[in-house]
């Protein structure tokens, strides 16, 4: 397929082996080609394969068995399509807003097996959530404390609530930092007595455990483990303090996928022996022995199984440079663009999904069609000499993508969106 010249493979060559498959030109997702379902659904186009979905969710729970269980963190891509598959493996789904616990229940989430974090809850979401049900609230400020406390004792219900820590900065790692550092997000680690204290105060609040979130994208198992450990640590000192055990232990999310040149997938055979210790560890503390460990990934279950297909509309060069300008780009998938929080804008893999055959030759830009400079999709794209009417496909695109993006930007149309499962695709959006 599309490895360079001298045959050596780049991250597309190896995660289209990982997760797909070729048949002739085509490349092959759910068991139809990517050139049909375009043609079918048009472009530009979101295809989710549900297998390598399941795959991907499978694998972590493989590596997390007797540690940990696996709760959903819809943020990543909220369609409810997608959630549902991830419910019917047993997952259970973090919301971070009304919009998405609706989202959640309509995947068929069960109140019970939601969690709700976020640091800017307004009370009529918590009002909604309380009132219908929830599993657990995460609390993340003190006035946050007496709001959920008041609105829980307004109907008459008693809340189970975990504490969102902040943790210090000596366990941060990952491409985005969440704590260790001046935060919205939860309560800074050293003030957990103060916290404490003011949950001891309330009269509708169960505290039932702890949150700890302190990066995104970490592909290093070393430094997750030791997150984790963190988490299990702050666990242990909370449930000390009040005296009880504790029933819920989140140590949030953060597992990323390889997005670039040199990136490495995180090693699930380290994160299976990692997990093992930790079990150990957790087992070894009376208080922590019976709570249910979470570990809450979305882009990790969810964005290898995407794929974001454009059709380019223009090929020309300009002063040396090969451009493709396509129907997609920025205003769909901001994040492949390098505009969602990158410092250094890199190329996600891309691949030409129905010239599969062809080695790629001279690098390539790939741009959108919005009149500014910021809709590029790849900069140095290796892929065969495109024309217009080609299609061009950026792997690892299901998470992140339409609904973190600015659709509406100089009101192009929006982006379809197609699940593919066993030969068999339907529209979801």
């Amino acid at each position: 397929m599309q490895a360079n010249e001298a045959g050596a493979p780049d991250l597309a060559h190896r995660l289209v082996t990982e997760h797909y498959a070729i048949r002739g030109k085509d490349l092959i997702a759910g068991g139809l080609t990517v050139e049909a379902l375009a043609d079918r659904f048009g472009t530009p186009l979101y295809i989710y394969d549900a297998d390598v979905m399941r795959r991907s969710f499978n694998a972590l729970k493989d590596a997390l068995t007797g540690f940990a269980d696996i709760v959903y963190s819809i943020k990543a891509n909220p369609n409810p399509a997608i959630a549902r598959i991830f419910v019917g493996l047993g997952a259970g789904i973090e919301i971070a807003s009304l919009g998405e616990y609706e989202r959640a229940r309509e995947a068929g989430a069960a109140p019970q097996d939601i969690l709700f974090a976020g640091p800017g809850k307004r009370d009529a979401e918590l009002a909604r959530v309380i009132g219908e049900g929830i599993g657990e609230i995460h609390l993340e400020s003190f006035e946050e404390i007496a709001r959920t406390n008041a609105i829980a004792a307004r109907a008459d219900k008693r809340v189970a609530v975990s504490l969102r820590i902040n943790p210090v900065e000596s366990v941060q790692g990952g491409a985005m930092r969440m704590g260790g550092k001046p935060s919205p997000f939860g309560f800074d680690e050293e003030h957990i007595p103060d916290v404490l204290s003011a949950i001891s105060a309330t009269t509708h609040l169960d505290l039932c455990g702890v949150h700890l979130f302190t990066g995104t994208q970490i592909l290093d198992a070393t430094v997750l483990l030791a997150q984790w450990r963190h988490g299990l640590d702050v666990a242990a000192r909370v449930a000390q303090a009040i005296g009880r055990p504790l029933r819920s232990i989140d140590l949030g999310g953060g597992l990323g996928i390889p997005y670039y040149a040199g990136d490495r997938a995180l090693d699930l055979a380290a994160v299976r022996r990692g997990a093992m210790t930790l079990t150990q560890m957790k087992l070894a503390e009376p208080l922590l022995r019976d709570a249910r460990v979470i570990v809450e990934p979305g882009r990790y279950l969810a964005g290898p199984g995407g794929l974001y297909v454009v059709r380019a509309i223009v090929s020309k060069v300009s002063r040396g440079s090969r451009f493709l300008v396509t129907d997609g780009g920025m205003h769909h998938h901001l994040a492949a663009s390098g505009n969602l929080g990158q410092i250094i804008k890199r190329d996600y893999p891309v691949i030409a999904p129905a010239r599969m055959d062809e080695f790629a030759e001279s690098a390539c830009i790939v741009t959108g069609p919005l009149c500014t400079p910021l809709d590029t999709l790849a900069r140095a794209a290796r892929l065969p000499t495109l024309k217009a009417g080609d299609l061009v496909a950026v792997m690892q695109s299901g998470a992140y993508g339409l609904t973190a993006s600015p659709a509406g930007f100089l009101s192009h149309p929006r982006a379809a969106e197609v699940l593919v499962d066993q030969g068999r695709a339907v529209a979801i959006g």
